[in-house]
C-alpha cells in the first residue's frame, strides 16, 4: 500500500445539517496540524460538534493572497494541513482555488474528499435535465451582470446560479426579462436546514411565490437552457 504522503487536505463541510458530514473527514481532521478555516468562529461550531480539537487559522478571501506563500512553504516544510469552507466544498464559491493552484506549482501532495454542496441537491430537485449542465455560481453584481445575462441566454444546457436572498426576486425578474417569461425553472434555499424549500414553475411564477415571503437563506437558481 503506497504510503500517505498528503500534505494538503480540502474537506467539504455541511451546508446546514451537521450530520452530512463523513467519517473519513472527522478522522482527517483529528490527525492534521493545523485547520485552515473560512470563519474560525463558524468552524468551531462544526469541531465542537465532532469533538476535533486542532488549531485554526483563518483563511478567507481577504488574507489567501497575503498568505498562501507562507502556507506553500509551511507545507513544504512538512506540515499537515486541512482546508474547510463555512459550509460547502472549498474552491466552489469559497476560498481554495487559489491555495490549490501555488500547492501544484511546488508539487506538494493534496487531497479534495467528496462531500456537500448546494447546487447538486438543487439540481437533482429541480426536475430540469441533469445530464449536462453549467455552473456560473454568481452572477456580477454590476459591471458585467447584462453581458453575463445576454450571454446566458442562447446557453442550451441546464444554468445553475447561487445567489443571495435580497437579490432574488431582482435577478429573477432579470433572468425573465433576457430569456422569456415562461422558461422553466427551480429555486432551492436553507438546503438541508428545517425550513428547507424548493419551488418549480416559471421565472415569473417563481418570482410572484418570492414575492410573497421573506426569503432568508442560501439560494440555488436552476435555469432550464434554451431549446
Amino acid at each position: 500500500m503506497k504510503e500517505n504522503t498528503t500534505q494538503l487536505y480540502l474537506i467539504p463541510t455541511p451546508i446546514g445539517n451537521l450530520d452530512d458530514f463523513t467519517f473519513r473527514a472527522v478522522k482527517i481532521l483529528n490527525s492534521v496540524d493545523v485547520i485552515l478555516a473560512e470563519d474560525t468562529r463558524t468552524s468551531g461550531k462544526l469541531l465542537k460538534h465532532y469533538e476535533i480539537s486542532k488549531p485554526l487559522q483563518s483563511y478567507h478571501i481577504f488574507n489567501e493572497h497575503k498568505t498562501v506563500d507562507q502556507l506553500v512553504k509551511r507545507l513544504n516544510d512538512g506540515e499537515v494541513m486541512a482546508l474547510i469552507t463555512d459550509a460547502g466544498t472549498p474552491s466552489i464559491s469559497d476560498p481554495g482555488f487559489l491555495l490549490v493552484r501555488e500547492c501544484l506549482k511546488a508539487e506538494i501532495e493534496l487531497e479534495c474528499l467528496p462531500g456537500a454542496t448546494a447546487f447538486v441537491p438543487a439540481l437533482v430537485k429541480s426536475g430540469l435535465p441533469s445530464a449536462k449542465f453549467v455552473f456560473e455560481g454568481f452572477l456580477p453584481h454590476k459591471k458585467g451582470r447584462k453581458t453575463r445575462l445576454e450571454f446566458l441566454t442562447t446557453e442550451t444546457r441546464t444554468i445553475i446560479l447561487y445567489e443571495s436572498p435580497h437579490r432574488l426576486l431582482k435577478t429573477l425578474d432579470q433572468l425573465a426579462e433576457h430569456m422569456g417569461e415562461e422558461r422553466q425553472a427551480s429555486v432551492s434555499r436553507e438546503l438541508t436546514k428545517l425550513h428547507e424549500e424548493t419551488a418549480n414553475g416559471t421565472l415569473t411564477e417563481l418570482k410572484t411565490h418570492f414575492s410573497q415571503k421573506a426569503v432568508k437563506g442560501e439560494i440555488v437558481i436552476v435555469i432550464d437552457g434554451k431549446s
